[in-house]
């Protein structure tokens, strides 16, 4: 038996093999491919638009999928939504749908957006935000090249946006946050109530979010006096309390914990001078579990 999965071509293709393979996935795929293989007899995977995989998930030509959250409310999506992942294509943070016009624009809030016009490639998502803020305006789907459309063509956009650069280029204000987005793993809801299917679905999503948890993580070792262990100890930031282990030497022992990349440079000078010494950084095996 094998798990169809869905992964997202585009902008997320290269984060998303990123993420697997530090997860143990190995995919690989040709330039003119879209169906990459894996180290895995168990999946049988196809690149999809991020945009459609919602909507295959649902009819089941798909077991399983990731695309953002955006895309599932875009289609009304029904389906399992099994495991959120904070990452996109140049960080670890999650992306934001703008309302946006030109920084001349007199538009300051969407309640001056009635009768206007506005181009967006999420047509429904932007719909149902006008409804909720009773605002009437003419919303037309875009095909791309969205910021470049006002406003000779449209008086403002719904943009995707993760550092707001190409914004700030295009000379464009953001007037509003519609909705914030990060991928999801989701399933299809007969697919996850196959007990096969949903035990294959529950053990990626296990290793997918270990994989995420180490990220930005690196582990610590130590020699110390024994007698400073506990004030070494209470320097240490760790996940959960430090393995401490005797070494040959009695009056000695060693220190190995987990603790974020960012921390260890203000915090080695202080273990130095608590008594701390052959002290050693290491990046993690992939995955915390």
């Amino acid at each position: 038996m094998k798990l169809k999965l869905c992964l997202p071509a585009g902008s997320l293709q290269e984060a998303t093999f990123a993420l697997f393979e530090r997860a143990g996935f190995n995919f690989t795929v040709s330039s003119r491919s879209y169906y990459p293989a894996v180290d895995d007899d168990e999946i049988a995977a196809m690149l999809v638009r991020a945009q459609e995989v919602a909507r295959y998930v649902e009819e089941g030509i798909f077991d399983a999928g990731l695309t953002g959250k955006d895309w599932i409310l875009e289609n009304r999506a029904q389906v399992e939504e099994v495991l959120e992942l904070c990452y996109s294509k140049q960080s670890m943070r999650p992306c934001r749908w703008v309302l946006a016009v030109p920084e001349s624009s007199p538009i300051q809030s969407v309640k001056d957006l009635g009768g206007k016009r506005i181009a967006t490639e999420v047509v429904n998502i932007t719909r149902d935000y006008l409804e909720r803020h009773g605002v009437r305006a003419e919303v037309e789907f875009s095909w791309g090249a969205t910021e470049v459309k006002v406003p000779e063509l449209v008086d403002a956009i719904v943009e995707i946006t993760e550092t707001g650069s190409s914004l700030r280029a295009n000379k464009l204000r953001v007037v509003d946050e519609i909705l914030t987005t990060t991928p999801r793993l989701i399933a299809n809801k007969r697919a996850f109530a196959d007990p096969w299917k949903r035990q294959k679905i529950e053990n990626i999503a296990l290793l997918l979010r270990g994989a995420l948890d180490a990220e930005g993580q690196v582990g610590l070792k130590l020699n110390c006096p024994r007698d400073r262990v506990e004030a070494i100890v209470a320097l240490l930031p760790a996940l959960k309390k430090p393995t401490v282990s005797s070494l040959a030497d009695e009056g000695w022992v060693a220190l190995e914990t987990i603790l974020k990349e960012k921390e260890v440079r203000a915090l080695i000078p202080a273990l130095k001078r608590a008594g701390a010494s052959g002290i050693i950084e290491y990046p993690l095996n992939k995955v915390i579990h």
